[in-house]
């Protein structure tokens, strides 16, 4: 696995600004936060090959230094689970993206294991000129742009301020448990945040960081999807 250092001063020196998503899943792993096991592989036969070995069902993204947003351009896949689905699966994703994306270089796929179902949060860490790195709990998916609900803290960040700005938030009953579902795990939330908090202060080179969403479950959370952003200026 490639240090920190080496995966940004390699993003940088092909002068991209925005880290690829298997580049943002090795990264946060590497602080210790809980993402799933990613394979990243270069084409439809290389997918194919490995889809059995993941278990299913199976989520296939498009990896592209041209694509900011891979769902508006069809190159996600939830729920495959063969790997026939696998391939026919990619290969209608070169179609769309030829269509909607034209010109987009694609560089591969990222393949994962679909998380179950859960509550979505997130949590983002961004570089105000005033305050440094200031962290962002939430809740995640569509509902964050729906019900801008979020808190804030300024970097570093305790794990009882981590626990204080979950419970800030107007919706924090959704986190609590209602109509008998059982509520989330804060603790592992918590958790996360305080790497963020962490991975902020130390990666001075992150512009901005945002996980969404971060499933939550009444033991653990995951995050599947990472986007990170980098400062062109810094140099490593």
């Amino acid at each position: 696995m490639r240090s920190v250092k080496e995966v940004i001063r390699d993003a940088l020196s092909e002068g991209r600004s925005k880290l690829l998503e298997h580049e943002a899943i090795e990264l946060v792993k590497h602080y210790g936060i809980p993402v799933p096991n990613t394979i990243f592989v270069k084409n439809a036969k290389e997918a194919y090959d490995v889809a059995d070995s993941i278990g299913y069902p199976i989520v296939v993204k498009v990896v592209s230094p041209d694509i900011v947003h891979k769902s508006d351009v069809g190159g996600v896949s939830l729920g495959l689970k063969s790997k026939e689905e696998v391939l026919q699966a990619i290969k209608e994703m070169q179609r769309n993206i030829s269509i909607k994306a034209q010109g987009a270089k694609i560089l591969g796929y990222i393949m994962y294991h679909m998380a179950p179902p859960g509550t979505e949060v997130i949590v983002g860490g961004t570089r105000d000129p005033v305050f440094g790195a200031v962290i962002m709990f939430g809740l995640g998916g569509i509902f964050v742009e729906v019900l801008k609900d979020v808190s804030f803290r300024v970097a570093p960040i305790t794990v009882d301020e981590a626990l204080e700005m979950i419970n800030e938030i107007r919706c924090k009953r959704i986190l609590e448990g209602y109509r008998g579902q059982q509520g989330v795990d804060k603790k592992a939330l918590a958790d996360i945040i305080v790497k963020i908090s962490q991975l902020m202060l130390e990666i001075e080179e992150i512009d901005s960081i945002d996980l969404n969403p971060v499933i939550a479950y009444p033991s653990g959370a995951v995050v599947v999807d990472v986007r990170v952003i980098l400062r062109k200026s810094q140099q490593l």
